[in-house]
């Protein structure tokens, strides 16, 4: 699957997004970078997988304990309460991304670098506890 040039661009304001998000609490949860980041992430992801599907994604009935976290987080970085509001919107990030983890670990696994890193003997019990949160397992 190829992506569109508003994909792509998306993924690098996504990817700015997180850096941002990133650098914010790397400086003591600095609230202009948190916001900076929020207002990047989630205009990349609008330009990756579209307006309609955004707005799908967070609606979703099974997803709206953590579209709220989220939402609720964001809200408390711009009323400049950074801390509390990255704990919040952790928490939702969790619960509305959580899914996804298996899937980007498998990928992440695949590339030259990091996936040398991830099977390493120490990181490799992590990662597979992380990758295996989201798989339903049966009892034996």
């Amino acid at each position: 699957m190829w992506l569109t040039d508003q994909q792509k661009i998306g993924v690098g304001i996504t990817s700015a997004g997180l850096l941002f998000l990133m650098l914010g609490i790397v400086t003591f949860f600095d609230a202009a970078l948190l916001a900076l980041g929020d207002i990047l992430f989630l205009s990349g992801i609008t330009l990756v997988i579209g307006p309609r599907k955004t707005v799908a994604f967070f609606a979703r009935r099974n997803k709206l304990r953590g579209t709220a976290c989220f939402m609720g987080g964001i809200l408390l970085v711009f009323l400049r309460y950074p801390f509390w509001g990255m704990l919040i919107e952790m928490f939702g990030f969790l619960n509305l991304f959580g899914d996804f983890f298996p899937v980007v670990i498998t990928f992440m696994r695949q590339l030259p670098i990091i996936g040398s890193f991830l099977y390493m003997p120490g990181v490799r019990q992590v990662v597979d506890k992380i990758a295996g949160a989201g798989q339903r397992r049966t009892p034996v």
